[in-house]
């Protein structure tokens, strides 16, 4: 047999030929999906409360989501975690977030197997399923999936969108980013922004924009292919950032303060059947002011952090409409299958009074009333990271109680919406059946005909734990398939079962009653805590007749009580929820696998991809030094040589007007600096800023350990400045970068970002090689419990 026989007949079975011209190869087929397969689209937003949205009866304009909900259904009943990365873990896997690893934020994870934060890929996701059907598959937006160790240039991406079943990627890879200047990625590779805010830059345009041209670009190529695409554009976590004209057509609208608030949107939901006539709304929050109590700066103030959070919800859901614009120009938006969920309740990071910058709360800062205040036309703009009060967040989750971490219904019951206008009849209509994000998957695979697979490539599947709810599209009546649900977040734990839902609050069901207890959020659950809680901490709720929680009958059905406590550890030892977790403080201290080997000097090179902010050089708080080898051209030079974070907090090394400088953003309150007298001479320098600690830290205030900055050209010391305090935890998140400044810059009005420096950068050194200056460790563990 020749060579081509051979060939021939192995790689195209068929007819076989002695040479081209007389053989008939039967190619190999591409995998297509089925003749009418619909699209399907899912819109993940981010701390959107049950009681906001304008389609659940919220004040917050949405009339693209209201569009669809007129061409589909509401989901009255719909449930989270109470946590952003795993519910998204839930909703791309149908599987429960520890059973993925996922236990709580990515940034959080431990060595226990429910909670080590990586998932597993006997969990296959819904991308890496449809791609064996012959989808093309797009992730826009937030990711938050793949272990904050691993988002660096050096990978490993196996558990980047790319390594899980998505063929296109474009958004920021973290829990948050900065609206005005993201931390973007396209598939694999860090990406700069296509221009700046003055230029017309918002991401959540942005994100529209390059979902729209995924669409279309496989649409031209192939007409007849369906898409999954998981839009989750980050909206509206913090930082709260939206274009002005947008805010003043909110001015005045939430005046009414959030009692107010909630009376009118709980009498909203029952006209529109999402809530019945006789439900009572759940009482007013012990961390919670009365509104009327307030003084009117505080109301003005706190009326339009809520008016800048309203109008970054609506500006996202226009540009989300531009989507939609685009199926139906193209004839694919009937055939869309569409699901619109938040990932949690609203959020309450804002702490009680707001913040115009959130970097305040994550270094202890205490926030002041007067300064916020005269920055209340900025809120929204470039120059805030800012949050809204937590009165905010309790009127956003009306009708329900608490919010966002919890697992009372506030923190984890969500506004659901689904449409399909060619195969759903229904429009316009409400179900009451009880659902959880792992039923997204089951119902999309079910709706679609397809089987989940036993194998992704070559890996054994782990069965569902969601079931569908598809029928019930068209059947109002149907019951539910899914009859029991347990949570878990934080040590917060709670149980759906059969109409019944038993709830058992940590630290406390409210702060300041935890505190009464002599609990604090983030207190790790000792054996003799967790004893008592299971004794005596346990509430009961009969929702069939009481969705709000507003009546706890542990008493009167301890019996039903003990039932459902049991068949929570009995979910839990099923789903790797235990040993239970509590803590906050040990958590983020946890010390997790690394992709580089510790090491206390790091090498930087100009022009590179930003170091994302958890991997860069640790120099709070600690004796270190920067040292530039760069070449000063003629004529002088300008321009970044490192610099760390942003607007929010930062520091900048560089050059202006041909004097080396060096700069700390203390969370953008204050500004410490140190200047070279003289200009840089032409040629190759070693150009040196060091800091020597002089004292503690003392994080009961939010500072740092004060100290001296020193800068050296060529090992001579040219500037010297002694600073009161320095960043003591976290600056902005925006990453290091060398030879420019990425994103907003550390130091606003002081040049335009990125620039670039306009010699030539051999290297940048960081050691952190000095001792850690820290304070008391039992105070600091005190005090970061707070967080």
């Amino acid at each position: 047999m020749s060579i081509i026989e051979y060939e021939q007949g192995t790689r195209f079975p068929g007819k076989i030929g002695r040479t081209t011209a007389d053989s008939s190869p039967a190619w190999p087929q591409p995998i297509r999906a089925r003749e009418g397969a619909p699209n399907v689209l899912f819109f993940v937003l981010d701390d959107v409360g049950y009681g906001q949205l304008s389609v659940f009866g919220g004040l917050v304009d949405t009339p693209n989501i209201d569009r669809v909900a007129a061409m589909g259904l509401r989901y009255a009943n719909m449930h989270t975690t109470a946590l952003c990365s795993p519910t998204r873990a839930c909703i791309l896997t149908g599987r429960n977030h520890h059973s993925s690893g996922v236990a709580c934020i990515m940034e959080m994870a431990t060595g226990y197997p429910g909670y080590d934060g990586r998932m597993p890929f006997e969990n296959g996701m819904l991308p890496e399923m449809l791609l064996l059907h012959g989808y093309n598959t797009f992730c826009v937006g937030k990711w938050h999936l793949s272990p904050s160790e691993e988002n660096t240039a050096a990978g490993p991406f196996h558990r980047w969108p790319l390594g899980r079943g998505f063929e296109r990627f474009y958004g920021f890879l973290g829990g948050e980013t900065n609206q005005w200047y993201p931390d973007l990625t396209e598939d694999n590779k860090s990406l700069k922004q296509p221009k700046l805010p003055e230029e017309g830059y918002h991401l959540s345009a942005d994100l529209a924009d390059q979902a729209i041209k995924m669409i279309l670009d496989a649409h031209v190529n192939a007409p007849e292919k369906p898409f999954f695409l998981y839009y989750a554009t980050g909206c509206a976590h913090a930082p709260h950032h939206v274009p002005k004209e947008w805010i003043e057509k909110y001015r005045g609208k939430f005046d009414m303060g959030w009692d107010r608030y909630r009376e009118v949107v709980s009498s909203r939901q029952k006209d529109m059947g999402l809530l019945a006539a006789d439900a009572v709304l759940a009482e007013c929050d012990p961390d919670v002011p009365a509104w009327d109590s307030l003084s009117p700066d505080q109301k003005k103030l706190y009326a339009r952090m809520m008016e800048v959070y309203a109008a970054f919800v609506s500006f996202t859901d226009h540009h989300f409409g531009r989507i939609l614009d685009t199926l139906e120009e193209i004839g694919e938006l009937d055939n869309t299958l569409i699901m619109i969920i938040s990932d949690n309740g609203a959020s309450a990071e804002g702490g009680p009074v707001g913040s115009v910058n959130e970097f305040y709360f994550f270094n202890n800062v205490p926030e002041n009333f007067e300064d916020n205040l005269a920055r209340i036309d900025e809120l929204g703009s470039p120059t805030t990271y800012n949050h809204y009060p937590w009165g905010w967040t309790w009127a956003g989750d009306t009708p329900f109680r608490r919010w966002k971490r919890e697992t009372y219904r506030g923190g984890a019951s969500d506004a659901f919406v689904v449409a399909w206008p060619k195969s759903i009849k229904s429009r316009g209509e409400i179900r009451r059946q009880f659902a959880h994000a792992i039923d997204m998957v089951p119902t999309v695979l079910d709706a679609l005909g397809i089987v989940p697979p036993r194998t992704i490539r070559g890996v054994p599947q782990a069965p569902l734990e969601g079931v569908s709810f598809a029928h019930t599209f068209d059947s109002p009546d149907a019951p539910s398939k899914h009859t029991t649900q347990y949570y878990e977040m934080f040590g917060h734990r709670a149980i759906d079962h059969k109409g019944w839902r038993a709830v058992c609050p940590w630290p406390g069901p409210s702060i300041a009653e935890a505190a009464s207890k002599g609990h604090q959020l983030g207190s790790p659950i000792t054996p003799e805590d967790l004893l008592e809680l299971d004794t005596k901490g346990w509430e009961l709720y009969h929702i069939a007749i009481d969705p709000t929680e507003s009546k706890n009958v542990a008493t009167e059905h301890r019996d039903k009580l003990i039932e459902l406590i049991t068949l929570w550890y009995v979910e839990a030892g099923k789903y790797k929820v235990l040993p239970i977790d509590g803590s906050g403080v040990t958590r983020i201290a946890t010390e997790r696998p690394q992709t580089s080997v510790p090491r206390t000097r790091f090498i930087y090179y100009p022009d590179l991809s930003v170091v994302p902010a958890l991997a860069a050089p640790p120099v709070q708080n600690r004796p270190h030094s920067i040292e530039a080898d760069a070449d000063i051209p003629a004529g002088g030079a300008n321009g970044v040589l490192l610099a760390h974070g942003g607007g929010g907090g930062g520091y900048v090394f560089y050059v202006k007007d041909q004097k080396l400088c060096y700069s700390l953003n203390y969370v953008g309150k204050d500004i410490f600096e140190v200047t070279a007298e003289s200009d840089l001479p032409e040629g190759r320098h070693k150009l040196r800023f060091e800091f020597e600690p002089s004292g503690k830290m003392n994080l009961s205030s939010g500072k740092g350990a004060p100290g001296r900055f020193q800068l050296y050209i060529d090992g001579k010391l040219v500037a010297s400045k002694d600073v009161p305090y320095t960043t003591p935890i976290i600056y902005d998140i925006e990453g290091l970068s060398c030879g420019y400044d990425f994103g907003a810059p550390v130091l606003e009005g002081a040049y335009r970002p990125p620039f670039a420096f306009n010699g030539k950068i051999h290297s940048v050194t960081v050691d952190v090689g000095g001792e850690l200056i820290k304070d008391d460790e039992a105070e600091m563990h005190r005090l970061m419990a707070q967080q």
